[in-house]
């Protein structure tokens, strides 16, 4: 690739609208404590060195010098010197990520405070708008109890940043908020400043880096951090916004659960052989006490708050017989009451309900069987607080902690659970004892498999395989009466490929013992029931959720769903169900498999397909959306994704996967996840609502795309999958082997197909997260468009660019990926990106640097030139100067990490990858560049 042919850009001084002020003032109030900190910490001379590097990187952009000229000045550099540069520039990149988020903050506080105009994407703006467009009260309420958001939190090995310095910047982000509107005095400041600088600083006295791979365990101690003290906090505002957004248009109105969230920490299986039934019991259990620990903590707050004396008030009866009840059968609890509360009753009721809690959270008698009878404890309270003129003395607490029971309960999150089909494969293979399983066709599985179903199969003892798979289903029977109906999300099945895949997972719950029975029907009369019916054999108690990963399994999920829904068994779960089909859709598998292009249109077509497949079939269908944090993964505006997915496909229902540091990103800050949450049902709400009118155009946009996708398709997978040099090539033009060193995430970074299966070699068999992530790193983001130029210049030359800009300009689907390619372009670096591609240049198959640098860079510039020519610019971002702005301020100090990245790995491996100093450092950089880029996979 070479450096883009426009005129370039004066970098020293960047430009910020006046209503980015304060963020200036931040921006500039940070960058020089951090030159402080470098200066105390190195030495004066350290940050003269920053500094002269820092104006080296400008320089080298505003001439469009070559990057050799950084590069001389940092080659051969001293391995601690080399750590302490990368650790100066991401400081820096921190201060500003903080500085941009604390900024979204402000914003949103500048719109609420003019009342003209609410801020777009939020609930406000929302309802406005659909009343605009003529939907009633009555079709609003109607959608409402259907309504659902669920994000869920993945485990995927994708967060650079350990929890340590998570902790330091929330310390940051308070201190900023404080003096958000500079309200703050001089001494405040000053206090504030310091606070700041403290936290800094021993940022920069940390290891980026834990010092021992993260085991589950730790996975979910970071995961439960988000759920337990962002969104447990987040949650009651979001309703109250909600609420008082609903008055606002459409008058009073009571809004429904429609928020839940999701976990596949301890829960995934696929690929991870430290997963299975002893880390779903201790999911559950850690996030049973997580959420027992968040009510308690609520309950002493509501203690001190609900002072109310019946000399002064009255209480309901109810709430006096509760107490009286508990007086009788908790003696224990009754002897720590306090003799001068003798008069409080609300006061009395909450301790016996805290130590009701206790009791929950060690299975003591006194505890409570069900986190619904936890919350008619609470709704007691409520009542009586709401007849007695308790409205604005204590019911707003209380309503916060109803809000918070009907949404986490006693599980906090419901665990998801998902393996490989092939695991499953083999299991029933063992069971079965049929080596040959796997290679059978659909139609002799499904025969078998219905056997079993019928419970008429006979079955060995199996082997580990099999038994550690039972293990799992026996788990979810076990634990389902404990933490509720809830704990459990859907079971995905990795790499599905046929309706035999989803009843193999129904068949091993059943040998495993997991099903319910309507009507407590006792076990040994279904066994003396020779002629089973459904009710009587039981129903497991899962969504079975088919995940569709590659661009053919996309294709092929219609007919997949279509032998499902004919199968008069699985049709059986499904009536248990709710006539309810999960479908997972994977975006990272499909975009590694065909290139973005493709893998976007497979997975529109597919929406399409299925949601008229489940009309036809009497079934609704509910898509769970599979998407990381990059474009390659799916990634972008959650917002303009649901907007643009095919009319139907919402339908008031939005399940997808949170991963790494979007998770940080999004939910790191309760502002910013409370806005998050709103935006997404907002949309949610306007995709159900009205969607998009038929646009009598799409049709000839739909073909056009399929072509684009065929022509996209053919040229990536010309290079990353058919080439047979490239993955040499990938493996020394990017930092994969770094990647696979670090110490992020308990999954390994290879796919070890399933228990009995061997996955190919090479690109393939590497997971899509380091695939992206090694892309990154090298400034290339080749994942996102690499076979788009092809296709988009071929559709110019056949079609016009006025058929293309009309498609960019009117077809949301093709402006969000138009536009999500052009993000990536801007955020990639030409110059930078050949540095590691001459890495390269002298390994045993040849010189691969000569032989695939060319074409990757025709392929930059046929992608960057189709953009200008679609959107008629010759500038990138040009409609988007905050992402312009970010982009520039943070280049200047990811440049020297990026040369210093080439250099060290050319040294380590020359070495033999064997310096583990020299890794370290290397492992420095890659946290550094991902935080200057603010994207890992």
């Amino acid at each position: 690739m070479t450096e883009p042919a426009m005129t370039p850009e004066p970098l020293r001084t960047v430009e910020f609208a006046a209503t980015d002020t304060l963020l200036r003032e931040d921006v500039n109030m940070l960058g020089a404590l951090v030159g402080e900190i470098l200066a105390e910490q190195r030495s004066p001379e350290f940050l003269g060195e920053v500094e002269r590097l820092r104006r080296a990187a400008i320089g080298r952009r505003e001439s469009n010098a070559p990057v050799a000229e950084i590069a001389q000045v940092l080659q051969g550099i001293e391995l601690d010197h080399a750590s302490d540069l990368v650790r100066a520039f991401a400081t820096y990149f921190q201060a500003v990520n903080l500085a941009e988020r604390v900024h979204r903050i402000r914003r949103r506080r500048d719109y609420e405070r003019q009342a003209a105009a609410p801020q777009p994407g939020g609930l406000r703006e929302v309802l406005r708008g659909l009343a605009r467009q003529g939907v009633t009260r009555e079709e609003l309420l109607a959608l409402l109890p259907r309504l659902r958001v669920e994000p869920v939190f993945t485990a995927h090995p994708t967060e650079a940043v350990r929890r340590a310095l998570l902790k330091k910047e929330r310390e940051i982000v308070t201190c900023l908020i404080g003096d958000i509107d500079r309200g703050r005095t001089p001494a405040e400041r000053r206090a504030d400043r310091e606070r700041i600088r403290l936290a800094l600083t021993t940022s920069w006295q940390t290891a980026e880096a834990p010092s021992a791979k993260p085991s589950v365990a730790d996975e979910f101690q970071h995961v439960g951090y988000y759920l337990s003290d962002v969104l447990y906090r987040v949650l009651p505002v979001f309703y109250e916004v909600f609420e008082d957004a609903l008055h606002d248009t459409y008058g009073d109105a009571p809004v429904p659960d429609v928020l839940g969230f999701g976990s596949w920490v301890g829960g995934d299986m696929d690929g991870n052989p430290n997963v299975g039934a002893e880390t779903i019991t201790a999911a559950l259990a850690g996030q049973r006490a997580l959420v027992l620990a968040a009510y308690r903590r609520d309950l002493l707050s509501l203690g001190e708050a609900l002072s109310q004396s019946l000399t002064r008030v009255g209480v309901s009866d109810a709430l006096l017989a509760r107490i009286g009840f508990y007086f009788e059968h908790m003696p224990q609890a009754a002897a720590k009451l306090r003799p001068r509360h003798a008069d409080m009753p609300y006061r009395k009721l909450l301790t016996f309900i805290y130590e009701r809690l206790w009791a929950t959270l060690h299975d003591e008698p006194e505890a409570y069987s069900d986190a619904a009878e936890f919350a008619a404890d609470i709704a007691l309270i409520e009542d009586s607080l709401r007849a007695h003129r308790g409205e604005h003395a204590g019911g707003f607490a209380v309503r916060r902690l109803r809000r918070r029971v009907a949404c986490f309960g006693f599980h906090l999150a419901s665990l998801d659970l998902r393996q490989d089909s092939a695991t499953h494969d083999a299991a029933i293979a063992a069971l079965l004892e049929d080596a040959d399983w796997s290679e059978r066709s659909v139609e002799a599985r499904t025969q078998r498999l219905h056997r079993l179903l019928r419970d008429e199969g006979v079955f060995s003892q199996g082997n580990t395989t099999s038994q550690s798979t039972l293990e799992v289903f026996r788990a979810v029977a076990a634990l389902r009466p404990r933490y509720g109906e809830r704990a459990f999300g859907p079971y995905i099945i990795s790499m599905s490929r046929n309706a035999a895949d989803a009843l193999s997972v129904l068949a091993l719950a059943r040998i495993a013992g997991c099903v319910e029975h309507a009507n407590e029907v006792r076990a040994d009369e279904i066994r003396a029931n020779e002629t089973r019916s459904n009710e009587a054999r039981g129903a497991v108690p899962l969504d079975i959720a088919p995940l569709f990963e590659t661009v053919d399994d996309l294709d092929a999920a219609e007919d997949t769903l279509r032998a499902l829904f004919a199968d008069p068994l699985y049709r059986e779960h499904l009536a248990s169900r709710g006539q309810r089909q999960v479908v997972m859709l994977g975006y990272s598998d499909s975009a590694k498999d065909g290139g973005l292009l493709a893998s976007r249109w497979a997975l529109q077509r597919t929406q399409v397909a299925l949601t008229r497949l489940a009309s036809d079939s009497g079934v609704r269908i509910a898509f769970f959306h599979g998407r990381g944090g990059s474009i390659s993964r799916g990634g972008g505006k959650t917002e303009r994704a649901v907007i643009a997915a095919p009319r139907g496909s919402v339908d008031g229902y939005l399940r997808l996967t949170e991963q790494g540091e979007v998770i940080h990103r999004k939910y790191g800050i309760r502002a910013i996840a409370l806005r998050n949450l709103e935006q997404t049902t907002g949309a949610v709400l306007r995709a159900t609502l009205r969607p998009r009118v038929p646009e009598p155009r799409e049709d000839g946009w739909r073909a056009l795309a399929t072509e684009l996708a065929r022509d996209s398709r053919a040229h990536y997978r010309a290079l990353v999958h058919d080439d047979p040099d490239f993955p040499a090539y990938f493996r020394a033009a990017t930092p994969i082997d770094v990647i696979e060193c670090l110490r992020i995430g308990s999954r390994p970074s290879k796919r070890a197909g399933g228990v009995g299966v061997v996955r190919p070699p090479g690109i393939a068999a590497l997971r899509a997260i380091p695939w992206v992530f090694a892309w990154a790193q090298n400034r290339s983001g080749l994942t996102a468009w690499y076979g788009v130029g092809t296709a988009l210049q071929r559709a110019l030359q056949r079609h016009g660019v006025e058929t293309l800009a009309e498609m960019a300009r009117d077809w949301p689907f093709f402006n969000t990926l138009v536009d999500d390619v052009e993000m990536v372009l801007a955020k990639s670096d030409p110059g930078i990106f050949e540095r590691y591609s001459l890495l390269a240049s002298q390994l045993p198959q040849g010189d691969l640097h000569a032989q695939f640098h060319p074409r990757i860079a025709a392929e930059f510039e046929r992608t960057r030139d189709a953009v200008f020519a679609i959107k008629g610019g010759t500038e990138l971002l040009a409609d988007d100067p905050r992402l312009r702005r970010s982009i520039r301020l943070r280049n200047p100090y990811l440049d020297p990490i990026s040369v210093l990245q080439v250099d060290l790995l050319a040294r380590w491996r020359a070495g033999g990858s064997v310096d583990d100093a020299m890794l370290q450092t290397l492992i420095a950089t890659v946290n550094g560049i991902a935080a200057g880029i603010q994207n890992t996979g």
